[in-house]
């Protein structure tokens, strides 16, 4: 949500944003709207302001005047209710709007439509060349025994997913292993639920625009989140910060839950785009200052980085163009972990600045050096996601023999283990 002083003031740059991301806006009825919900308060003030002057002439009045004065009292607190139905409707109408405007990207952000026209940045780490037929992860899983997917496509239905044996342990490990590394890097570890009242999926910018995305809880005021970032930005919401309290930065593990409406088709085997999944989600409150804001962008992205450099990952970062950043961010940069049997790199991380647009949506506010009530900046990125980093894991660290090298980072959390699996065929290593 953007100030609305600041979209009266800036109405073109506003309807520049609107049209580069792609957001289903009109902001000319917006505007109307305001200026209708303005006049309609003066009115109301001018007979409130009318009302308080004649209720003290009435203990002064004549006996003549008094039944005069009384009964222009009563037409205007008539007046005055009367005009209460047109002014809470456009009240709500006003916010309904509001809650579309999206925020004002960087002047560095490209112009694009969607993820066709993201700018790649750069690629770190070396692509494995296989002196054998790699195979990809559906494969891998299957021959080790470390899935069932008909059997758990029985009990819940397509995009689930059921692991078994090792694959279970390094799932976990990954998921622990983001977690400590992430408490080395300062940190606080939350766990937090995936149960979500409707009013945080509006905090978060999710609604409205995404309600197809998210389970609901029927029978109850209780939604599924797909990210940990949802809860964790409405845990202060309303509340006023002091300094001392920011920056506030967390690394929360949440069940994560998505419906993928409009993914018909895509990505159905595997790993890739599940339902429910675990997640590692990185979090940040911090001071409204946009070079505070870029660093800790700096910081969160490099968190990620440094985790798939130590999971020996080869990645490439990719900055989102505008229409493929979402309505609230400011700035937003991808990270696509390489995926040998598909020869291209998949999303993994995506790592978003979002200003002041969701703390206006929650409320979330601090007092600045000089005493202001100032709203906080926010920003977010993935840790790690489970089981979709598995896909990556799995396929670049097999071993002609069927096996998966364990990278040193998560031997700790396997027991000293370097492989997993059992030898399933003969030929050289990667």
């Amino acid at each position: 949500m953007l100030d609305l002083k600041f979209i009266r003031e800036n109405a073109d740059t506003v309807r520049h944003a609107v049209l580069v991301k792609g957001v289903n806006l009109d902001l000319d009825e917006l505007l109307r709207l305001d200026r209708e919900l303005v006049e309609l308060k003066q009115r109301v003030e001018a007979l409130q302001t009318e009302r308080n002057a004649n209720a003290k002439l009435v203990p002064r009045a004549t006996p003549q005047e008094r039944p005069t004065l009384i009964q222009r009292g009563k037409d205007l607190a008539e007046e005055i209710k009367a005009q209460e139905p047109a002014l809470r409707a456009h009240e709500d109408q006003l916010r309904q709007l509001l809650l579309r405007v999206p925020n004002i990207p960087l002047t560095s952000v490209p112009v694009g439509r969607d993820d066709s026209e993201n700018v790649e940045l750069r690629r770190e780490g070396r692509v494995p060349e296989f002196t054998f037929p790699p195979l990809d992860h559906v494969e891998i899983l299957e021959r080790q025994g470390w899935a069932d997917p008909e059997r758990v496509a029985r009990v819940s239905g397509s995009r689930s997913y059921l692991l078994k044996g090792d694959a279970v342990l390094l799932e976990m490990a990954v998921l622990m292993f983001a977690m400590d590394f992430l408490r080395g890097r300062g940190l606080t570890p939350l766990s937090t639920t995936a149960l979500v009242r409707p009013e945080t999926l509006v905090g978060s910018g999710h609604f409205p625009g995404g309600e197809d995305q998210v389970y609901k809880i029927e029978g109850d005021e209780l939604m599924l989140a797909g990210t940990a970032e949802v809860p964790v930005n409405s845990l202060y919401a309303g509340e006023q910060l002091t300094l001392d309290q920011l920056p506030m930065a967390y690394a929360a593990l949440s069940a994560a839950f998505r419906s993928e409406a409009g993914s018909a088709g895509r990505d159905v085997r595997g790993l890739i785009r599940v339902h429910e999944f675990r997640k590692v989600e990185q979090y940040v409150m911090c001071r409204a200052d946009e070079a505070e804001g870029l660093r800790w962008f700096g910081v969160l992205l490099e968190n990620a980085e440094a985790m798939l450099r130590a999971l020996e990952l080869p990645y490439r970062v990719v900055q989102n163009c505008t229409g493929d950043m979402g309505a609230g961010k400011v700035l937003m940069y991808d990270i696509e972990t390489w995926v040998p049997s598909e020869g291209l790199y998949r999303e993994t991380h995506s790592c978003s600045y979002l200003g002041d647009w969701q703390a206006r949506r929650t409320g979330l506010r601090y007092r600045d050096e000089h005493g202001k009530l100032v709203y906080a900046h926010t920003l977010n990125n993935t840790g790690i996601a489970a089981p979709r980093i598995l896909v990556p894991l799995l396929e670049n660290h097999q071993q002609a023999d069927g096996t998966v090298r364990v990278p040193e980072a998560l031997r700790p959390y396997l027991g000293g283990r370097e492989r997993l699996g059992v030898p399933v065929r003969e030929g050289a290593t990667a």
